[in-house]
């Protein structure tokens, strides 16, 4: 650790570091504390990285691919989203490999959309890095700054204070919730919003004030199967689904996971049924809701 002025810093690690050798200046702009840091680049993954970039400029070239010519950006977004839905499948698994082949393909498709940015002139790879970087370094300001922390807690509670301040500078006439995107599956975007108003205050005291809302969404939702309207049915069921995220963050539990995980459940438990109708010789529309429920409660037993 050293407190000297920048160009004294650089002079001498420039004249004492290898050509190739990186240096990295991070805080003030004249004093600067700082853990100096000499990056030695690693030559295959840089080549690896221009022979991907060269790769979409000629898929994107006069002699490439017209269908990937005609890549619009709302196109990719749509491939992005697939992509990161295949990594965390991946992970769900033990094939380390399968994850980075997901990952590549997720890469592949962030690299092509920031391609067709930089064909237009609006920014490139290189201002996407050095927004990250500077975002992060903002971020940690306990590892590149004087900040002092005690625990992950505190960790997270710098974070959120420091991206409400940027989020604040960035969308001055914009409300509390214009941070969570309205394109997040809906389970997750309503406990990120419930989550924040929480972080406000917001909030049900204990357990048991969720699970008496919970009770009284279920009693609505009951009083108005009677009256046939549809729309007024999706409402309450909304209410009720809603109310189930709070539950889910109150109880520490991330509701789009918790649900994956029972539907995944299900997948297998009902693939048994079909795999033991099938070697008694049945189909699904040959058995009876008898038998399918007998298999059912066999697969809960042995703990499929």
């Amino acid at each position: 650790m050293s407190r000297l002025p920048a160009a004294n810093i650089y002079a001498t690690f420039r004249k004492n570091s290898p050509k190739k050798a990186a240096i990295f200046f991070l805080g003030e702009v004249h004093f600067i504390r700082t853990r100096l840091i000499k990056v030695k680049k690693d030559e295959k993954t840089f080549q690896e990285l221009h022979q991907l970039i060269n790769l979409i400029k000629t898929l994107r070239g006069p002699a490439g691919c017209p269908w990937d010519k005609r890549q619009k950006p709302k196109d990719i977004g749509k491939y992005i989203l697939e992509e990161a839905y295949e990594v965390i499948d991946a992970l769900e698994g033990k094939n380390h490999n399968g994850v980075s082949e997901e990952l590549g393909d997720l890469l592949f498709q962030i690299m092509f959309l920031t391609a067709i940015y930089e064909e237009k002139g609006i920014f490139s790879l290189e201002n996407i890095l050095q927004e990250i970087r500077e975002k992060m370094i903002r971020r940690h300001p306990h590892v590149f700054g004087n900040e002092k922390v005690s625990s992950v807690r505190e960790v997270k509670d710098n974070w959120q204070k420091i991206k409400e301040k940027e989020l604040g500078q960035k969308n001055k006439n914009g409300n509390l919730f214009t941070r969570v995107p309205k394109t997040l599956p809906a389970l997750k975007r309503a406990q990120k919003i419930t989550s924040l108003a929480a972080s406000y205050g917001f909030d049900w005291p204990q357990t048991d004030d969720v699970l008496k809302k919970v009770e009284e969404e279920l009693e609505e939702l009951s009083a108005t199967l009677n009256d046939k309207n549809h729309g007024r049915i999706e409402e309450e069921m909304g209410d009720v689904l809603f109310t189930l995220v709070n539950l889910s963050r109150f109880l520490k539990v991330d509701a789009e996971t918790a649900l994956t995980k029972t539907t995944n459940k299900f997948l297998r438990r009902f693939a048994h049924v079909e795999k033991t109708l099938r070697a008694r010789g049945k189909s699904l529309r040959e058995a009876t809701l008898s038998e399918m429920d007998d298999i059912w409660n066999e697969s809960k037993c042995r703990g499929i």
